[in-house]
């Protein structure tokens, strides 16, 4: 294994390089009574599911009076492709009232669950409890394979399973293999290699330069964003099963506001691979895939670490060719795409005979109680009692399926009383929306975003059924700084923090995922960005073609068009 730039390594890749394959001193520091780990500790933390943060909302007060920070930990799990089975579901919702300070949970765009507010002395017992009930938090975050994500569909088309097997046999390949996870927080023994063998014979003792994202889609269904992931599997359909995938690689969202050299980036089409012996096909083209970030990637400078900088650096022949070098083979040509909708399939649906699948949709991905509305008490109830299997989306929403046909009034009825609406009751315009954490638990945000969108989307629904455009599907999405986590590069409309109380405005993007927004104006005071947006809106409702999207309205008549409108 060849690592490049080896010499200029950054402060975390020696972190990552001195930590005996992820073990660090944090079976130690779970013992010493303290509140907080240490900053070596918290780097390594990270691949094992776990963040540090801290209560922003009181460190201002905590800090004027002398007082530490308060500290907690943020877990997320690894569930590939979103699926819990209903006791597994059961202890999240357990976890979330016994230890969590927020007593919620917090559905990803990654189709995985956080707990936010964990003691550092109720960690462990956490990870313990997750992983009795066979949920793993090894490689939810760190720089290695993150959670793959997949169609969160239900259905008894044969396919549906097929993706779901190449999802777990990819899940495994990609996994990391250190027993630390099991030494630290299990109680298990130490590993005993004999000579020559290693921990980890994908990622070796440093694992890759960042994070990294893999998604399976079927062709025509983006209901996940496949473009924004480092490799992007799109599934192609030839009588009800799985023939092969288009492989897209190079996909990722992040940039950093201050640097202009660093942007969003849809993944390329690399090449077709065949379903045809499936573990010898396309999982040795991801792990080809995979080894070459691993071995190219930079490791100097993390705001150009991921796999999409390397390949627009290096070109896209380089990238093909290395692929082919390490398969021992040529790639097939990539087949063309076609896509119908993006959207989070919400609200009922067929599942197989006699059972069905209904789509909830989860405001901004919190489930929690509010007076109004007893979401968390609602889920844990209907799971109890009808024992659906549990999805959730990359849309932040959640899917119960396998509800018998005669049973879906009494769920309805269940879901009204706890002031939960049906997805079809809800506004087009609140269908589409994401925001990431932000505030007060996320160490980034500049601004906020889940707490902010829901002030911002009442006027927006009024503005859309004053021009006619209620029932038009229009991407929303915000977050609270520029690392996109809730996806906003491919929204119709973004804003992303750039200061407390401002943001920067991105239109343009496609509903389907498949084209990026562009910045229309700058640092944008809150109460100001409707207005901001308005003269589009008005445009787009007077202006577009027959049948044009906003999407495509906007990449049509171009920034121009609205620069003065806009001061952009």
């Amino acid at each position: 294994m060849t690592i490049q730039g080896k010499e200029k390594e950054s402060k975390i890749e020696a972190i990552k390089r001195q930590s005996r394959y992820l073990r660090g001193t944090i079976k130690e520091a779970l013992q010493d009574g303290k509140p907080m780990f240490s900053e070596e500790d918290i780097q390594v933390l990270k691949f094992h599911g776990v963040y540090q943060q801290d209560d922003r909302d009181l460190r201002s007060k905590l800090v004027k009076e002398g007082k530490e920070k308060h500290y907690s930990m943020m877990i997320r799990a690894r569930i590939p492709g979103g699926v819990l089975s209903p006791d597994q579901y059961l202890v999240f919702d357990r976890l979330a009232s016994e230890y969590s300070e927020y007593g919620t949970l917090r559905i990803t765009t990654r189709q995985t669950l956080q707990l936010h507010g964990i003691l550092k002395g109720n960690l462990k017992t956490a990870i313990q409890s997750l992983n009795e009930a066979l949920i793993t938090t090894l490689g939810a975050c760190g720089d290695s394979g993150r959670n793959i994500i997949c169609c969160a569909k239900p259905g008894d088309e044969p396919f549906r399973d097929e993706m779901r097997e190449d999802l777990l046999a990819l899940t495994d390949r990609l996994s990391a293999k250190t027993n630390a996870y099991h030494e630290i927080w299990l109680d298990g023994e130490p590993v005993r290699l004999s000579d020559g063998e290693t921990e980890e014979p994908l990622y070796g003792e440093v694992y890759l330069p960042r994070k990294f994202k893999v998604a399976i889609v079927p062709e025509g269904d983006n209901c996940l964003d496949v473009y924004d992931n480092d490799i992007g599997l799109v599934a192609h359909i030839e009588d009800g099963r799985v023939a092969g995938y288009t492989v897209l690689a190079g996909g990722g969202m992040g940039r950093t506001a201050v640097d202009q050299s660093t942007y969003p980036r849809l993944a390329s089409p690399l090449c077709y691979v065949s379903r045809k012996d499936v573990v010898d096909t396309i999982l040795d083209t991801c792990v080809a895939i995979v080894t070459i970030e691993r071995d190219f990637g930079d490791r100097s400078n993390r705001r150009f670490a991921r796999m999409k900088y390397l390949i627009d650096r290096r070109g896209p022949d380089w990238f093909r060719q290395e692929v082919e070098a390490r398969l021992g083979r040529k790639l097939e040509p990539p087949r063309t795409l076609q896509w119908h909708n993006g959207h989070d399939h919400l609200g009922w649906h067929r599942e197989r005979d006699g059972t069905s699948f209904l789509g909830l949709f989860v405001p901004y991905g919190r489930i929690k109680d509010t007076e109004n509305m007893q979401l968390k008490s609602v889920l844990r109830d209907l799971v109890l009692e009808f024992r659906p299997t549990v999805r959730f989306t990359a849309q932040q929403n959640v899917i119960l399926s396998g509800i018998p046909d005669e049973l879906r009034p009494a769920v309805e009825e269940r879901l009204r009383s706890a002031g939960v609406p049906l997805p079809q009751e809800l506004s087009t315009v609140r269908q589409n929306t994401m925001a990431c954490v932000a505030l007060p638990t996320c160490g980034l945000a500049l601004a906020e975003s889940e707490r902010a969108l829901p002030d911002l989307l009442p006027p927006f629904e009024r503005l859309f059924e004053e021009l006619g455009l209620a029932g038009e599907t229009v991407t929303i999405r915000m977050t609270g700084c520029a690392n996109g986590c809730a996806r906003p590069y491919n929204a119709n409309i973004a804003f992303i923090g750039r200061a407390s109380g401002k943001y920067d405005i991105f239109l343009g993007g496609s509903a389907l995922g498949t084209a990026l927004n562009e910045r229309f104006r700058e640092a944008v005071p809150f109460d100001r960005l409707v207005d901001a947006v308005r003269p589009v809106l008005e445009a787009f409702a007077h202006e577009r073609e027959q049948g044009e999207d906003f999407g495509s309205y906007w990449r049509r008549v171009g920034l121009e068009r609205f620069r003065s409108a806009g001061n952009a």
